[in-house]
């Protein structure tokens, strides 16, 4: 078995779980996949709901709706910094995950109950339970892999279809129990949720040791040395890579406070604007929700073999120029539902076509920006602060949920929806026109590792 002594995450020595082939991925990676499959299945089947629930249960005004929704996925991704920290140097990230597991397992569960203090307890569990949980597993994933290793690109790429395999069937299999017509109930769809994180936990806790040995854990023998570590100052190189990875996840904030509309505008736009109707088969509202996972469930791999391939022959981009194209992307998929705005304010509901055509476009830039993304974090931050600086990228998240919301809270304030659409348009594309310009820049701060 294989060691090495740069990998993130790992301490020097630490040996590294998975084939040296480059033609296969790591077994534990198929575990983690399966692990973020369900826990994703709880998230985006609780997201799906949300702000349906607020509008359409409870009779909130969309504008409070919309805060709420913002404020509440804005903090998923920001208790992520404290927990990345507490793992990195007080419990593992294994430990991390089980605690982070259970938590989000009993906020879900919680929310099934129809009060609204343990609505807002359930949605308080769950935001520190991924503090514990998602910085956590997408390091260990960075864990499989030695530095240099051509597969990590990929195989953050089949991670990410994990997530989208949870995220595909989670609006169908919630929204269905919250929203069906003849005897749905939207406690039902959180419960749902909860069941999923359960599934999940179940999966890490009996293939952790089988299939992910040394990964995650903190040797005692160890100890000593990482202590050491831990102390000695980031080199010139370490601080231009942890430069790089502030500097990149800034443009990450362009990138979701415009993708996040998904769950918030766009979600009341498939509710209110969207004729729901296919083959005289009325579905539920949120089940479009599926549409980006199923597009990157079907899109995923040939963007993993994209990527594998130019890699072989030399040819891949730079981690900036393929963030660069993803808002490009973002950009032309609210060009298209700009399009679609345009007829529904006339007051006609639109076809599903005009949503389903933005969602997809919005995958094909998620792709390119999301799961390389969550690799270049694993490449570029020194191992002392491996699980800390994947919460920092998922601090972009934070601030870019937020703005979210507060975007979406407006939307009531545009003349039209169309032009509230084109909000996005603008922003993505040139924050994308910005990254490429500055991506031989931040090329250098990688030295190489981008």
């Amino acid at each position: 078995m294989a060691t090495v002594t740069d990998t993130v995450g790992i301490e020097p020595g630490r040996p590294v779980f998975g084939e040296p082939d480059a033609t296969r991925q790591p077994k534990g990676l198929w575990l983690l996949f399966m692990v973020e499959m369900w826990e994703r299945f709880s998230y985006y089947g609780m997201r799906a709901l949300l702000v349906l629930y607020l509008v359409n249960a409870l009779k909130w005004s969309t504008a409070d709706a919309s805060r709420l929704y913002g404020n509440y996925t804005a903090l998923v991704y920001l208790t992520p910094v404290i927990g990345g920290w507490l793992a990195d140097r007080f419990i593992g990230t294994r430990r991390s995950l089980v605690i982070g597991g259970a938590i989000i397992a009993l906020g879900h569960f919680s929310m099934a109950y129809p009060s609204m203090t343990m609505f807002y307890v359930g949605l308080g569990l769950i935001i520190v339970g991924t503090g514990f949980f998602k910085s956590n597993v997408s390091t260990m994933v960075g864990q499989l892999y030695r530095q240099g290793d051509p597969r990590r690109d990929a195989g953050f790429t089949i991670f990410y279809m994990g997530v989208n395999t949870g995220a595909f069937l989670a609006p169908l299999v919630c929204g269905y129990l919250a929203q069906n017509e003849s005897w749905g109930n939207w406690h039902y769809g959180f419960a749902a949720a909860g069941v999923g994180m359960v599934l999940g936990l179940i999966t890490f806790l009996w293939g952790r040791d089988r299939y992910l040995p040394g990964i995650g854990l903190r040797a005692q023998d160890e100890v000593a040395r990482e202590k050491k570590a831990q102390s000695a100052p980031l080199t010139r190189e370490e601080r231009h890579r942890v430069i790089a990875i502030f500097i990149v996840a800034f443009f990450v904030v362009f990138f979701w406070a415009a993708f996040e509309q998904a769950g918030a505008s766009m979600n009341l736009f498939a509710d209110k604007n969207t004729n729901n109707t296919l083959l005289g088969f009325h579905f539920p509202s949120s089940w479009y929700q599926s549409v980006n996972p199923a597009a990157i469930i079907v899109f995923g791999i040939v963007f993993a073999g994209i990527w594998t391939g130019l890699a072989a022959r030399g040819r891949e981009p730079s981690t900036p120029v393929k963030m660069a194209v993803g808002l490009f992307f973002l950009s032309a998929g609210f060009l298209v539902l700009v399009f679609g705005a345009a007829v529904a304010d006339t007051g006609v509901k639109v076809s599903p076509a005009w949503l389903i055509a933005a969602y997809t476009l919005h995958t094909l830039g998620e792709l390119c920006l999301s799961p390389v993304g969550l690799s270049l974090v694993t490449k570029l931050a020194p191992v002392k602060y491996a699980s800390m600086l994947m919460g920092v990228w998922f601090l972009a998240n934070f601030v870019a949920n937020k703005l979210a919301g507060e975007l979406s809270a407006r939307m009531g304030e545009f003349a039209s929806l169309q032009k509230f659409f084109t909000i996005f348009v603008v922003e993505a594309a040139v924050a994308g026109v910005v990254l490429l310009l500055i991506s031989p820049f931040l090329k250098k701060l990688m030295h190489g590792r981008g």
